[in-house]
């Protein structure tokens, strides 16, 4: 039985983390664990994807020295990858502050990420593809974004579906709800994390209808901090709504939770789960990416 086969387009990014171990010293020096990990948003999702057995192409650009080191990263996890070397541009980077609860404050250089052009997708990237997965930088970023609509253009004339992480809440905020949903019309599922959902529905209460995103995609999949995940579809008593917990581990890292959400729940998702085992997949992949540093999965050699 053939793989579904999963195109991702985006961000591949050189992680810093930074781990302050003592009480932070103003002007003077700081006991800290500090390391460089391959990472980006749409990066780790193919990273985790390849990792659950999804025949994953991942399509992206860093600068012209890197091409070689994350290629054998996106390797090491079962991805394809096709990278364009930016001759002018420098990779693209993160320093990622974690606190005590492995949450993180991101600083972010977007580097060779704002080069990507169509002609970074080649024509064999496509081939057999079922499903594309877009994050929200590509869309967010105006050089890009004409890009990020020729790929969903791409992907309707190929009958291949698509769905959306919109990744940054800052970004979101900045660019306008009604701005980022016009971008990403038409996508068959979106993955907003609640702050993101809030933003996209305009809500400034405690109350959040998520129906009113219901009713403008076919799929939405909310995480909800320790609340878990949901599940909508269709708006009103007819919809289908679906819930299920959140990890129970002790968190290391939030890094890339996220994206291994979307790739676990889109592993089962394509492959015809239900969508309370396709919640229960992101939710195990999330479980695992948090119980360790780094936003992709663990290589075993």
């Amino acid at each position: 039985m053939t793989r579904p086969r999963v195109l991702i387009v985006g961000d591949l990014v050189d992680d810093i983390s930074v781990r302050v171990l003592d009480d932070v010293t103003e002007a003077s020096d700081t006991n800290a664990e500090i390391r460089l990990r391959p990472g980006g948003s749409a990066g780790n999702v193919a990273a985790w994807l390849g990792r659950l057995g999804i025949d994953a192409v991942f399509c992206g650009r860093v600068g012209a020295d890197a091409v070689e080191r994350h290629t054998r990263a996106l390797v090491d996890h079962g991805v394809r990858p096709y990278l364009a070397g930016d001759p002018d541009r420098t990779t693209a980077t993160i320093v990622l502050q974690l606190d005590r609860e492995g949450e993180r404050t991101m600083f972010v250089d977007r580097g060779a990420n704002s080069g990507l052009v169509i002609g970074d997708v080649p024509e064999e990237a496509w081939e057999d593809v079922t499903w594309l997965h877009l994050t929200g930088y590509t869309f967010f970023d105006p050089s890009t974004r004409p890009v990020a609509a020729e790929l969903v253009a791409e992907a309707r004339r190929r009958d291949a579906r698509v769905s959306v992480d919109p990744s940054s809440i800052a970004f979101l905020r900045a660019a306008g709800a009604e701005e980022f949903l016009g971008w990403i019309d038409g996508a068959d599922v979106i993955f907003p994390n609640f702050d993101e959902a809030r933003a996209l529905v305009g809500a400034t209460g405690p109350h959040v209808d998520l129906d009113l995103l219901a009713e403008r995609f076919a799929h939405v999949v909310v995480t909800l901090g320790p609340m878990g995940s949901a599940y909508l579809s269709g708006a009103g008593p007819s919809g289908i709504r679906t819930q299920v917990t959140a990890p129970r581990v002790d968190v290391v890292d939030t890094t890339g939770a996220g994206d291994a959400f979307a790739a676990g729940f889109l592993a089962r998702w394509i492959d015809g789960a239900t969508p309370e085992e396709a919640l229960d997949g992101g939710r195990a992949a999330a479980e695992t990416c948090v119980a360790h540093l780094g936003a992709r999965p663990v290589v075993r050699v």
